[in-house]
């Protein structure tokens, strides 16, 4: 039998009274990452208390939220889509709840990024990687694997027990429902991503019936094989080589930040306790090896902080629970800050300082960048107008010596409605205006959330070019004839040099 197999042999040792010293060891630790090693499975043990509880509610709201959101009904009105979050690609259009954002607004999405980055720094400074720990996707669906896998085959013996077996009917069948269940939860992920895209009734009855579009099965696919490989397979990979977070999160975290630690000051010297010993001279831990077996990671966090460590505190969880059996104070694994740690290790404590310089700053930068962003919300205008001037020619001379300027204008409507807007040329005195195809005295009409490009001339007469220098400013106003709501875009009128001038 191999070492490695040997490793994986649940055993039956007593660390104390009535508590097995579980047979697992770290198979991901600073002396042991390497790119090239082979992978070692990992078989996470069922943990149960505070922390697992929070995991679970978690992953619930989480992938309720992410399943159910589609199918979510917001009226918006006649001829509009009535899902209530949409990014609709045909009609480029973001629709959320009451807000729709159109592409000339993605500086909205930008200050989201922005927030969400910031948000993920202010949480990594004060309490590590609980992002991952807890919100990553990685994470959920690996949790949701897992659970799914602890249902076919067992908690951890069963499985370890159930790998080493040849190959039979009960294998087979446990395996093979496994990896179906995975593979379920995969099309489902991946059809509910793409139900953000289109209507999510009307495509997944397209779906069933063979009549989507083909990017949509695409998607569907890639979606579905990316969550099978990386939550069902790959798992504590992704977190470990693939993710660059780990790496990152140095930079963020100092003595200050809260992490999962073993208190060596407490738990040292370890070894397992005999029923009738004192616990003089000793540590509480018993060497269990629970919080080894419960971690998803396959790390030791008596070994100390740890890049391969997520946070999630389910080792917390084991540990409490065995403090609790053999009638210990639990918190030997707590979150704890590196000062504290130190500070204890001379007897001392040191106090708790989530708000500091560092997380102040994370905070402030996140209400500026919050207040702007309410601030364009609460200015948004429900009229756009671009002003695009000709380039080649800048101008043309008209045979009766007047100058003409060719320029391209964009309404924008985002109302519900059609609403019909006119033209005007201010600061440019004399001008005459004309729109290709359109009397602008009875304006110009633009349908229910839609953008009008216009083709529009501007002449000023041979009499008024007197006044007017080479090149003039002015501005279009495009101004809505029903409710007299306005907008004005500047620009530039050309003209020859001298054009106007008494002799030319």
């Amino acid at each position: 039998m191999t070492k490695m197999m040997r490793s994986i042999i649940p055993a039956t040792i007593q660390a104390a009274p009535g508590i097995d010293q579980h047979d697992a060891r770290a198979v991901n630790s600073a002396e042991k990452r390497s790119l090239y090693s082979s992978r070692q499975k990992i078989h996470p043990k069922r943990a149960g208390g505070t922390f697992r509880r929070i995991k679970w509610m978690v992953m619930l709201v989480t992938l309720g939220i992410y399943y159910a959101l589609p199918w979510l009904r917001w009226y918006r009105g006649p001829d509009l889509p009535d899902q209530a979050v949409l990014l609709d690609m045909a009609h480029n259009r973001f629709f959320f709840f009451f807000l729709e954002i159109w592409p000339q607004e993605f500086y909205f999405v930008t200050g989201l990024l922005v927030l969400a980055a910031l948000g993920l720094f202010l949480v990594t400074s004060m309490a590590g990687r609980v992002w991952c720990g807890y919100t990553c996707p990685q994470t959920v669906w690996t949790d949701l694997m897992i659970a799914v896998e602890r249902f076919w085959q067992g908690d951890r013996n069963q499985r370890i027990s159930l790998d080493k077996k040849p190959w039979g009917l009960e294998k087979i069948f446990k395996k093979s429902m496994t990896h179906v269940t995975w593979a379920a939860i995969g099309v489902l992920t991946g059809g509910a991503f793409i139900f953000y895209f289109e209507d999510a009734p009307t495509l997944a009855r397209d779906l069933f019936a063979g009549t989507a579009p083909a990017i949509a099965y695409l998607f569907l696919g890639i979606f579905a094989a990316t969550t099978y490989l990386l939550g069902g397979i790959a798992r504590e990979q992704v977190c470990i080589y693939m993710c660059p977070w780990p790496r990152i999160q140095g930079a963020m975290v100092d003595h200050e930040t809260l992490l999962v630690s073993y208190r060596k000051e407490r738990g040292e010297p370890r070894g397992p306790h005999k029923k009738g010993d004192t616990w003089d001279d000793r540590g509480d831990c018993v060497d269990c090896k629970a919080c080894v077996a419960v971690c998803p990671t396959g790390i030791d966090i008596r070994d100390g902080s740890q890049l391969e460590c997520i946070q999630c505190a389910l080792c917390i969880d084991a540990c409490n629970d065995i403090m609790g059996k053999i009638g210990r104070p639990k918190g030997l694994i707590a979150y704890d800050t590196i000062a504290n740690q130190e500070a204890a290790a001379v007897g001392k404590t040191a106090p708790l300082k989530l708000i500091r310089a560092r997380t102040i700053l994370y905070a402030v930068v996140m209400g500026v960048v919050g207040l702007v962003m309410l601030a364009a919300l609460s200015l948004r205008t429900t009229l756009e107008v671009n002003v695009l001037h000709d380039r080649n020619p800048p101008y043309v001379l008209l045979s009766d010596a007047s100058v003409r300027n060719g320029y391209v204008v964009k309404v924008l409507n985002k109302l519900h409605e059609p609403h019909t807007y006119r033209l005007e040329a201010r600061g440019l005195d004399g001008a005459q205006i004309s729109i290709l195809g359109v009397d602008n005295s009875q304006g110009v009409k633009v349908s229910t959330d839609d953008l009008r490009e216009l083709r529009v001339y501007v002449t000023v007469p041979k009499d008024r070019l007197a006044t007017l220098a080479d090149a003039t400013n002015f501005s279009f106003v495009v101004k809505d004839m029903a409710t007299g709501h306005e907008v004005a875009r500047k620009t530039l009128f050309q003209k020859p040099a001298g054009a106007g001038n008494a002799g030319n």
